[in-house]
């Protein structure tokens, strides 16, 4: 049996942070950014205020949160599982965590040719 290969996991700060901002803004998502305004941040919205498109591909959750990137976008990142981790500094200026001294990053590693044959066959089982 195949385990599941999360594309998308974060640090134990992220989980802290998020923790935090849902007692005060309640349920959350993610979207990747993609280069615009705040670079290529993880942009984290209040859950429905970032409206979600047919082409933006769900990547998995953190601990709930719901974490989406545009599908082109993920064309060129499929190959990595990305690790959302939080560091000192300024948040994007759209996202929740703006004002607070800690922002989200996104770090990435390559996926092994073992988990990528096991992720294929994921991708496999969903689109039958």
């Amino acid at each position: 049996m195949t385990h599941a290969i999360p594309r998308v996991m974060a640090t134990q700060a992220t989980l802290d942070l998020l923790q935090e901002l849902r007692k005060k803004h309640g349920p959350l998502m993610f979207f990747q950014s993609g280069g615009c305004c705040d670079g290529s941040a993880p942009m984290c919205y209040p859950a429905g205020e970032f409206a979600v498109s047919d082409t933006d591909i769900h990547l998995g959750d953190l601990e709930g949160t719901p974490f989406y990137m545009g599908m082109e976008q993920f064309e060129y990142w499929k190959h990595t599982q990305l690790i959302i981790d939080v560091v000192s500094g300024n948040g994007g200026m759209f996202s929740l965590e703006n004002g607070s001294g800690k922002r989200f990053l996104t770090r990435s590693r390559l996926f092994t040719d073992a988990e990528w044959a096991i992720l294929e066959q994921q991708d496999q089982i969903q689109e039958s």
